[in-house]
């Protein structure tokens, strides 16, 4: 067993991990309006780009370049306030990595072609193997066991996959495998997904997650690079479809490592899916365990005072149920029922918050009733509002989901985005 540690911990300390963060995430609505998806709040003092890179960490990749374009300010505050603990005199760092027309006069245009416009970076660290993340999904894994397999099987690229409903597929990338996983096909965001071989209900889809043999790497994207015009230089739709048949491009299936069924994982790309995935947390046994200690979730923290809950009186109670509750917060004589309230958040007298996820530095006045929402950060809740109960109503002012979860954003209330989002 040892000697396999090391077998893994030699191949990660030959890889750079490269995070693409630069994503707009439109499907986000307002939470994406003044910052990137991977900046968006997530479990109660994260943001989402913290599980790859505590990923990273954890499994031992001590080199890691964050790819930022879109709206980025509050994501690299963010790196840079929480993620300078790596010691760069032993090879450690993450490295911001801003569209900046290194190699061509434009900006990021697609995953494949924010990495070719920082091939010199990546030669100047000379890795074995380039480990490709994306920046807004929320899992954990050892991504050594991903490392192992791709050298093990000899494989010029491998995929990072895990199995979803197929009613879900058409929004990944969709392979089919042989009995050793090399993929044999591979469709991005079909129309009509292909289930796996004897599970009809499930597809075999793409996590954004791919290791490259550094020297196919650096071909694949230059021959990328030569197709300008008919290429959206795009990792699922251009580069892997293409190479399927010229190189050896396996699948590597994301499976929990003590049970061995499907992992968690979670695209948080929508307002249902990210309320949802954030209330998942509050169970009594969650699938994600932020109280994991062998495999903690580094983040900047923030110097907080514990979170207080005043007043005990029969109609003034200070009481949170079922919830989560960050450092900072201050419950005063209101009820938060199965709710997830980040830092620094105040619910005041005679309010009831049920069934939702409050952002930091949200401020909720006396007598209001919030249920089924998520409020974004900084937001002053007026003395007696009521958000969650009047689809109508919430509609003239907020935005509804299709799943009827109401977004509440400062603009939205006629106030201005906090600074530092």
């Amino acid at each position: 067993m040892q000697t396999a540690k090391r077998y893994v911990s030699r191949l990660t300390r030959q890889t750079l991990a490269l995070v693409l963060a630069g994503g707009r995430g439109s499907r986000l609505h307002d939470l994406t309006k003044w910052r990137a998806k991977p900046a968006v709040p997530f479990g109660g003092k994260f943001r989402i780009i913290d599980f790859p890179l505590s990923n990273c960490i954890n499994s031992g990749i001590g080199q890691v370049g964050v790819i930022t374009q879109y709206k980025s300010h509050s994501l690299i505050r963010h790196i840079q306030r929480g993620w300078g603990f790596l010691r760069g005199e032993l090879g450690e760092f993450v490295e911001l990595l801003p569209a900046q027309q290194r190699i061509e006069t434009s900006w990021y245009e697609g995953t494949a072609n924010a990495v070719l416009q920082n091939l010199d970076i990546i030669k100047s660290h000379e890795p074995e193997y380039v480990l490709i993340l994306a920046g807004d999904h929320v899992y954990k894994m050892d991504y050594g066991t991903m490392l192992a397999a791709h050298v093990e099987q000899d494989a010029d690229i491998t995929v990072g996959c895990i199995e979803v409903p197929i009613e879900e597929a058409s929004a990944f990338g969709v392979m089919a495998v042989d009995k050793e996983l090399r993929i044999t096909e591979f469709k991005e965001k079909p129309d009509n997904p292909q289930p796996m071989p004897g599970q009809p209900g499930k597809a075999l889809a793409s996590m954004g997650i791919y290791v490259f043999s550094t020297r196919i790497l650096f071909d694949e994207l230059l021959r990328d690079q030569q197709l300008d015009g008919t290429s959206s230089h795009d990792f699922g739709k251009d580069i892997i479809p293409t190479v399927i048949e010229r190189l050896k491009v396996c699948a590597f299936p994301f499976r929990d490592p003590v049970n061995n069924k499907v992992a968690y994982w979670r695209d948080v790309g929508t307002i249902d899916s990210l309320w949802q995935a954030n209330l998942e947390l509050i169970g009594i046994s969650p699938e994600l365990n932020l109280y994991d200690s062998n495999w903690p979730i580094w983040t900047y923290q923030e110097q907080l005072p514990p979170a207080k809950f005043v007043f005990d009186d029969d109609n003034r109670r200070g009481t949170a149920v079922d919830s989560m509750v960050a450092g900072g917060c201050i419950v005063s004589g209101a009820l938060v029922r199965h709710s997830l309230l980040f830092s620094q958040v105040r619910v005041h007298s005679f309010s009831t918050v049920e069934d939702s996820v409050i952002f930091p530095d949200v401020d909720i006045g006396r007598h209001c009733h919030i249920r089924k929402a998520v409020i974004d950060r900084g937001c002053k809740i007026p003395e007696g509002t009521r958000i969650g109960f009047d689809h109508e109503s919430d509609q003239r002012r907020f935005h509804v989901s299709p799943k009827g979860v109401v977004l509440v954003t400062p603009e939205m209330l006629g106030q201005d985005y906090p600074h530092g989002l």
